[in-house]
């Protein structure tokens, strides 16, 4: 029986959701606790994030076109970024869900995987809020005619920064996504580099779709997802050495116990033999 079935079978369903119900309540009172962390500054918050489009209008500023909208705009925003800055704790708590079902050269794997996938998150976020955003808002804000004022509504503006920053932060995963693509042996390195070229026309396509129509900012989605494809290949052949160099040891401890000297078989043959002398005497 291996490893990972009798740690199953030590835990009951019950028990899983028990663990579960803790991990989600933990996880929840940790976006609360950063949320009110950061109610105080809303205003505050939401102006600093409102940054890339009012420099693109000079001179004007975002207008509110619901009743509450002020109140309610800031505080969504401030529950968001509390969920963002929880992001390296919600993927613990999941990890320490996950691992009672991982082997132990899994645990080791999966632990690195975990924390570059944060780092990658916030790289994508970064990313789009520093370099994307500008260049969108400034091709917006110019492509429109002389008699329209460009004044976004700041819930509209929200929901926008939130699609595009979360997709960019989701597209910084491909290498991770390549990875676990082939640690579980989905697809190889192999055909993935075969179907290069699709790979690179999918990432324009995503980009199209995740972007204004504009060419600049399709290319800084699709040029970061393309080279981030070609990093997760070049890391996969690494991990893919350490899987192989783990599994070797865990099959060697394994047959360690099973393997006799001449010694101790020879010495195992000499009792056996002594015995069944015995038992046939016994019997004569």
């Amino acid at each position: 029986m291996s490893e990972k079935s009798v740690k199953l079978k030590k835990m009951p369903i019950v028990q899983h959701l028990v663990e579960l119900r803790s991990s989600v309540l933990r996880s929840v009172i940790a976006i609360v606790v950063f949320f009110l962390m950061l109610f105080p500054f809303a205003n505050e918050i939401y102006t600093f994030i409102a940054n890339p489009i009012v420099q693109a209008i000079p001179g004007s500023n975002l207008i509110a076109i619901g009743v509450i909208s002020p109140f309610l705009t800031p505080l969504k925003m401030s529950l968001i970024l509390a969920v963002y800055i929880a992001m390296p704790y919600l993927l613990y708590q999941i990890w320490i869900f996950a691992a009672p079902a991982l082997y132990r050269h899994e645990k080791k794997l999966i632990l690195p995987l975990v924390v570059s996938s944060t780092v990658l998150f916030y790289t994508g976020l970064l990313f789009s809020f520093y370099i994307v955003f500008p260049v969108i808002f400034d091709f917006l804000s110019s492509v429109g005619p002389s008699s329209v004022d460009f004044a976004p509504d700041i819930q509209y503006y929200l929901d926008f920064i939130i699609k595009v920053s979360f997709a960019f932060g989701v597209a910084f995963e491909v290498p991770i996504a390549t990875i676990l693509l082939i640690m579980f042996g989905v697809t190889t390195a192999e055909r993935l580099k075969k179907n290069r070229a699709y790979i690179i026309i999918g990432s324009f396509v995503l980009g199209m779709i995740l972007t204004p129509p504009d060419i600049i900012s399709q290319f800084l989605i699709a040029i970061p997802m393309w080279l981030l494809f070609e990093a997760g290949l070049i890391c996969s052949s690494l991990f893919k050495v350490r899987i192989t160099n783990t599994n070797l040891d865990s099959e060697k401890t394994k047959t360690k116990g099973n393997d006799w000297t001449d010694e101790e078989h020879n010495a195992m043959m000499d009792k056996v033999e002594s015995e069944m002398n015995n038992k046939n005497k016994s019997e004569k």
